[in-house]
């Protein structure tokens, strides 16, 4: 066969095979084990540390968040502090037995034409003087912890004579000076139950005992509830009010300052919170932010 038959039966062949080659060259080679390394994608990077809720479901700290969680706090409570309220009830049942007992032997020391002198100012001063005497030191020395102190202070004992005033006048409850018989609710005149003077005294003398320094623990113990015990004795001698009736403002009193204590202290654990913080001369509102 000559070879001028063979090219033109051979020439679509070649063709193919060459378009062949043309495009295993252009075809980029396998990657590598390098290559198959860098096309896995990155990992996501790791989840950002988020602060721990607060204790009112995440609204935050501070004035507005600390009232609200406040006056909600009920519908939160778990079995300790459900047996904590049961134990306050019990011991304010047991005081209610001897309310009658105490106004006698307290009306008994009066003499003939005697008359209580109730004084609600002076038996507020204590209290109002451990409040002052706490942020007035921590103005002096600049202790931003007894600026935390004064000012959980006096949000317990806002926020307990808030309640103490309103169950005053829920309960009605009329006072050992207008009657002597201790079971008379719901009616006019001064209203008696909760006492609010004990309310407040064992609002501010909780942070007072359970604030600061361990080292001087015994010491505030002393002043702090005996701030209390000593306005409610002085509202019993005064026939300001019934045994029971200072019980309930003992009881109210501390469950307020644990509360505020709490909250502080989940403000120092580094959460944003809107506060007042005592100044040479008054007073300012100030927004804190820990930040990690």
């Amino acid at each position: 066969m000559s070879l001028r038959r063979i090219l033109p039966a051979c020439l679509p062949a070649l063709c193919a095979w060459g378009l062949a080659l043309g495009q295993n060259a252009a075809a980029p080679p396998p990657p590598g084990p390098a290559a198959a390394v860098a096309n896995l994608e990155p990992e996501p990077p790791p989840p950002v540390p988020q602060p721990a809720p607060s204790p009112d479901g995440g609204a935050g700290y501070g004035v507005g968040s600390d009232i609200k969680a406040y006056f909600t706090a009920p519908l939160r409570w778990d079995g300790g502090q459900w047996a904590w309220f049961g134990g306050a009830l019990v011991a304010i049942g047991a005081a209610h037995h001897y309310d009658t007992q105490v106004r006698t032997h307290f009306v008994k020391q009066l003499g003939p034409g005697q008359r209580f002198n109730s004084d609600d100012v002076q038996d507020a001063i204590p209290t109002a003087a451990v409040l002052l005497a706490t942020w007035g030191y921590a103005v002096l020395t600049d202790d931003r912890s007894g600026h935390e102190e004064a000012w959980t202070m006096l949000e317990a004992a806002g926020l307990g004579s808030v309640t103490a005033y309103a169950l005053k006048y829920a309960v009605g409850r009329q006072s050992p000076e207008d009657t002597d018989n201790p079971n008379r609710w719901f009616r006019g005149g001064s209203p008696s139950f909760p006492s609010w003077h004990s309310t407040a005294a064992f609002a501010v003398g909780t942070v007072l005992a359970e604030s600061g320094n361990d080292d001087y623990r015994w010491i505030r113990r002393l002043l702090g509830y005996g701030l209390g015990a000593a306005t409610s004795y002085e509202r019993l001698k005064h026939n300001a009010h019934w045994l029971s009736d200072t019980v309930a403002g003992a009881a109210l009193g501390i469950a307020t300052a644990k509360f505020s204590m709490d909250r502080r202290e989940g403000r120092e654990a580094g959460t944003s919170g809107l506060t007042v913080e005592p100044v040479p001369g008054g007073a300012i509102l100030a927004y804190h932010l820990t930040l990690p």
